[in-house]
């Protein structure tokens, strides 16, 4: 990331029509490599997204010794190390932005006899490891992290590693799966308790490269376990599109008047799929077409029609499985009739940034009313009344990719326009995302 922010204004452009494919999965990118690396033998992967986060996450496990190439065709070959083949770090691993690299990769090195020096973006160096050092400590790896728990971290991984049962404090898809990377390489049965299930890439993706890895509901919860001393399988994986960054698409598709679009190949893992659902709710014409399995997760065609929306109470049940999506769904809801509830988001405030807060004060400076709860907003929409833009102000993004590409899909439904302060870290997850909003705009 260059060292000057880059405004933009993001304006009306007309409805958006057409086809479009958003980038690939990132949770999926980021695993591919990672358990690829731990495999013996190549795996190929078409479809990895390519922002700077899956790209740290790639150039990580090179100087942990996996041979990571890209072709010309944009398709990718993994040449990996084995489970506990990781080697001795030469340098700082350089996170950038990528929380789900930082955390996976602290549970993969967990279990080797290795250290590591984890570093990283101001954004990320604020935001706390400690719910991924806690477990991973019981397991027998030593952590010297900065004060309040951040990077830059040192940790010491320790062989033999120690299995654990360990309940989740807080639904998080990267603490289980760090414990889960670090189980792989465990001797013995490592287990992890979900009260509230999260994203399953890594339960579905271990299983298909071989892993010996179980998953039961008891009373009501989720119970993973995973079988150490694995030896996985290289794999030929498709990655679908990411539906957290559909997401920004569907809901401008909803807002702007005349709008048909379709975007083709998202992943609909249930897991991940809680904004269609909610949307839907809403009021939303959001059809699934051409409905498959890819590689073990669902996959659809999305066609999204312009829509008169309408506020509800969002379950905060529905929460883990659209955490990424809520602050462009505030979006939607400061357009739509009626008020939108929402709670059980204490999550939001140890993003990139403090979501919450972070779209309570843009919306509020477009023009949209709302009430900040602790854990949630209220937001009383403008009954599909424009919201009237930034004016000469700019909006505040935290160096938060998502907090930056939500706003801007409030400036095209807006009176005149809406100004982000920086859309560099949109480079971290979807380069693209400007040129495919200009092109669906064209049809």
């Amino acid at each position: 990331m260059t060292d000057t922010p880059t405004s933009k204004r993001f304006a009306p452009i007309g409805p958006l029509t057409g086809t479009i494919r958003v980038p690939g999965d990132k949770s999926i990118s980021h695993r591919a490599l990672m358990f690829g690396a731990l495999a013996v033998g190549e795996t190929k992967v078409t479809g990895l997204l390519e922002g700077h986060d899956v790209l740290a996450t790639a150039e990580a496990l090179r100087i942990m010794g996996a041979t990571i190439e890209r072709f010309d065709d944009g398709s990718w070959s993994i040449h990996g190390v084995g489970v506990g083949g990781l080697l001795q770090p030469a340098q700082a691993l350089d996170m950038g932005n990528s929380g789900t690299s930082t955390r996976l990769l602290m549970g993969l090195i967990a279990s080797h006899a290795i250290t590591a020096n984890f570093t990283g973006d101001a954004s990320l160096s604020g935001r706390p490891m400690g719910r991924v050092i806690d477990p991973l400590s019981q397991m027998g790896a030593r952590f010297e992290p900065s004060p309040g728990g951040t990077l830059p971290l040192m940790m010491k991984g320790s062989f033999p590693t120690v299995p654990i049962s360990y309940r989740l404090p807080v639904a998080s898809a990267q603490v289980k799966s760090a414990i889960l990377l670090a189980g792989l390489n465990t001797p013995g049965i490592t287990t992890v308790i979900e009260p509230v299930p999260t994203r399953d890439h890594t339960e579905r993706m271990l299983k298909g490269f071989g892993a010996d890895l179980t998953v039961e509901e008891v009373d009501g919860e989720r119970v993973i376990r995973i079988r150490g001393d694995a030896e996985l399988t290289p794999q030929t994986i498709t990655v679908p599109g990411d539906p957290s960054s559909a997401a920004f698409f569907i809901v401008a598709a909803l807002l702007v008047e005349g709008s048909d679009l379709t975007i083709e190949n998202v992943g609909l893992n249930p897991t991940r799929a809680g904004l269609i659902t909610v949307l839907q709710q809403m009021g939303g014409d959001i059809e699934l077409l051409n409905e498959r399995e890819v590689g073990g997760e669902p996959v659809a065609d999305l066609r999204v029609q312009h829509s008169q929306l309408r506020g509800i109470d969002v379950d905060p049940a529905i929460a883990p499985s659209m955490i990424d999506e809520f602050p462009v769904l505030f979006v939607a809801a400061a357009n739509a009739q009626g008020t939108t509830t929402t709670s059980g988001l204490h999550e939001l405030r140890v993003k990139e940034s403090d979501r919450l807060s972070a779209m309570a004060a843009a919306l509020t400076s477009v023009g949209a009313r709302l009430k900040e709860l602790e854990d949630g907003l209220v937001i009383a929409g403008s009954g599909g009344e424009p919201l009237r833009g930034t004016g000469n102000e700019l909006i505040t993004t935290h160096l938060d990719h998502r907090i930056a590409m939500s706003m801007a899909v409030a400036g095209l439904a807006s009176k005149d326009g809406v100004e982000v302060d920086d859309t560099r870290p949109i480079a971290t997850s979807f380069p693209d995302f400007e040129q495919l909003l200009e092109g669906a705009a064209r049809g």
